[in-house]
């Protein structure tokens, strides 16, 4: 699925070169059904090996901290950052198979892995023992993961059958892009965490041309040139924009007053949040720091953006795909483009008729979906 390319442009990650799109590094979903069962088929007999133990874990990581997922000579990468870990935590070479390749700067809040553990006695070499535990996994790697950079973690393992392999198994990938929509500078603790618009964004126009392109599409307009996907049509099981708190987020003195004058409890905020935005939230301009109350919130108090997230939902995505969404989504808020527009874009089914595509930095790969017994 995602946005793959070993080496970013400089509009996707700043502290990278510019480099060449790798043909063989291509989005989920691309291959045939032919080719698919293909390539699981000489995957599993591969790792039938006996002893051999096949993990499925799960990762986050700081997209702007890795030269893309896959494996590159001379280059930090997801894959490699990986493989080291579990070189160390085990003793011996391993391969990390990836659900979901992603593009320099592009982030994952669950990007999922596959990887065959053959447990060997150290005491005794050759002596193959028991599998570890997948709690035992998690945290011998997380300790090599945490000596290094700390921008990468594992969130989960859990031990699967042999021919379980986590970019065939995934039934469905979700993406969401996060963007900040305000004048005021970008926080120190946002940077390369979102995409940054500096003009006010028509949110319910933004709404109904997610409709329009939400669906069984030819999304040939939004597809990359590097793809190689054989087929042009995707069906998006979700395309949803919304407004939402933006994080960190921390309570204003006037929050904490309205608080304590209704007498709620300590969890009523907490309460409100899980639910939606709290009373008197983003709507009066509190959480948003009073970005359109006017107001002077006093020394050392920024104002806070607003924070839209769209989501992006389907079992396969092409090169690209969901950054091209955003892209026209964003013109659509910003009033260079309609809803009628986005009509004329998807029909016309040539790239060039797309809006610029949006950097990578606010991409979050949220969650790849499995039956799991």
């Amino acid at each position: 699925m995602t946005e793959v390319n070993p080496k970013a442009s400089p509009e996707e990650s700043p502290n990278e070169r510019p480099s060449k799109i790798s043909k063989t590094l291509q989005e989920e979903g691309d291959s045939s059904e032919e080719e698919e069962e293909k390539e699981e088929k000489e995957a599993v007999d591969k790792s039938m090996k006996p002893g051999l133990q096949r993990y499925l874990v799960a990762v986050e990581y700081i997209g702007t901290r890795f030269c893309g997922s896959q494996q590159q000579l001379n280059h930090r990468t997801v894959v490699g950052v990986l493989q080291e870990a579990f070189h160390k935590f085990i003793g011996q070479p391993v391969t990390i198979c990836l659900s979901s390749r992603t593009d320099a700067g592009v982030h994952a809040l669950s990007n999922v892995c596959h990887v065959d553990v053959e447990r060997i006695s150290k005491r005794k070499p050759g002596e193959v023992l028991p599998p570890h535990e997948p709690a035992v996994v998690r945290k011998a790697v997380n300790h090599f993961l945490q000596k290094k950079e700390g921008d990468i973690m594992v969130t989960d393992v859990r031990s699967v059958p042999a021919h379980f392999h986590a970019r065939f198994k995934a039934q469905e990938r979700t993406y969401f892009y996060r963007l900040l929509i305000g004048p005021e500078l970008l926080s120190t603790f946002e940077k390369d965490r979102a995409w940054h618009v500096s003009e006010e964004l028509d949110l319910v126009s933004m709404q109904e041309a997610c409709k329009v392109l939400a669906g069984h599409h030819d999304f040939s307009s939004f597809r990359a040139s590097g793809c190689q996907a054989k087929s042009p049509f995707r069906t998006l099981e979700e395309l949803s924009v919304l407004e939402v708190v933006s994080t960190p987020y921390f309570p204003s003195i006037t929050e904490r007053e309205q608080n304590s004058s209704n007498g709620e409890g300590p969890h009523s905020f907490h309460n409100k949040c899980k639910t939606g935005l709290p009373t008197g939230s983003i709507s009066n301009g509190i959480m948003a720091g009073g970005l359109n109350s006017g107001t002077d919130l006093g020394f050392g108090i920024r104002r806070r953006h607003r924070c839209y997230v769209i989501t992006a939902r389907s079992r396969s995505f092409l090169y690209h795909q969901v950054r091209l969404l955003v892209g026209v989504l964003k013109s659509v808020g910003t009033g260079d483009l309609t809803v009628s527009d986005v009509e004329r874009i998807l029909n016309a089914r040539s790239i060039t008729a797309a809006s610029p595509m949006a950097p990578a930095c606010g991409l979050y790969l949220g969650h790849v979906k499995y039956e799991l017994l």
